[in-house]
């Protein structure tokens, strides 16, 4: 990437005396191997985020359930309010490094319910709350050799589309297995959405064959930028994860992968390039609704 800018980048050009400004900011994707131990992922949660924001990031992402992966079967001794614990450091966080930051997804404690959301939240570089998600699209999957898992379990699937305004521009919030459904990303594009987040805990044996093929295609076909961080590894009381998490732009093209280790990428994100892709095919204009 070379030097990372720690602010935003704005440049002036007039153009038939016009004056435009042109918007680019730094995004960081956080790659985890949670486990069954909430502090210390929340500890290293934290640490990757400051350093995201360190290095530059004014938008960093961590991945789905970031703060703990364990049992099935504990799930709802650890799901939490919201607000609640990790919800309030996230707001903290977020404040206090004046960055905006996807909560990846945590399990959302349902009063009266023994099920949880999957609830993906975005704060503001002031620390609130601006967007709430709970993942619509339930993992209920059973591949040979492969991985079986029925979330319906023990999750609750959300019902809404969300996307979210922010100073550079609006995102919208997805997660995981929402990926393989195109139809919620056109929806949040035609809500506004210019950067999608994927927030993951990928399998590795679908991630394989699927995941960036997925990726750059909802890239590519909503001319949005993506930012899907990922579990990576085995985690002894869940499935082994895929990793390789990735920042793309609207053309499809991979902007930046992350090894196969927890790490933190990061990508410029440029507005005025995602405009230009809309502007010179401009495939979303031509959509007919049948």
């Amino acid at each position: 990437m070379g030097l990372l800018v720690s602010r935003v980048l704005r440049s002036i050009r007039i153009t038939n005396n016009q004056q435009l400004i042109t918007m680019k900011f730094i995004a960081a994707a956080i790659q985890m191997l949670a486990s069954p131990d909430k502090d210390s992922n929340l500890r290293e949660a934290e640490a990757k985020v400051r350093e995201a924001a360190a290095r530059g990031a004014k938008v960093a992402a961590l991945p789905e359930v970031f703060n703990w992966r364990g049992d099935k079967k504990d799930e709802e001794k650890y799901a939490e309010p919201i607000p609640g614990p990790t919800a309030d450091l996230m707001a903290r966080l977020a404040r206090d490094l004046g960055i905006y930051l996807l909560s990846g997804s945590v399990l959302e404690e349902i009063p009266g319910s023994s099920k949880a959301y999957n609830t993906s939240l975005l704060f503001d570089p002031k620390g609130n709350a601006i967007a709430l998600y709970r993942k619509i699209h339930l993992f209920d999957v059973d591949i040979e050799n492969g991985v079986t898992t029925i979330e319906s379990e023990t999750r609750q699937p959300g019902e809404e589309v969300v996307v979210a305004e922010t100073e550079f521009c609006p995102m919208g919030l997805t997660i995981c297995y929402d990926l393989r459904f195109p139809e919620l990303y056109r929806a949040l594009v035609v809500k506004g959405a210019q950067v999608i987040f994927v927030p993951s805990a990928f399998t590795a044996f679908t991630g394989e064959a699927h995941w960036e093929p997925l990726l750059r295609a909802r890239a590519i076909e909503n001319q949005v930028y993506i930012i899907a961080p990922d579990q990576i590894g085995k985690n002894p009381r869940s499935f082994a994860t895929y990793g390789n998490s990735m920042i793309i732009d609207p053309w499809g093209r991979v902007l930046a992968r992350a090894s196969d280790l927890p790490t933190v990428i990061f990508a410029e994100i440029d507005l005025d390039y995602l405009a230009k892709v809309r502007a010179e095919l401009p495939s979303l204009t031509h959509r007919k609704v049948l």
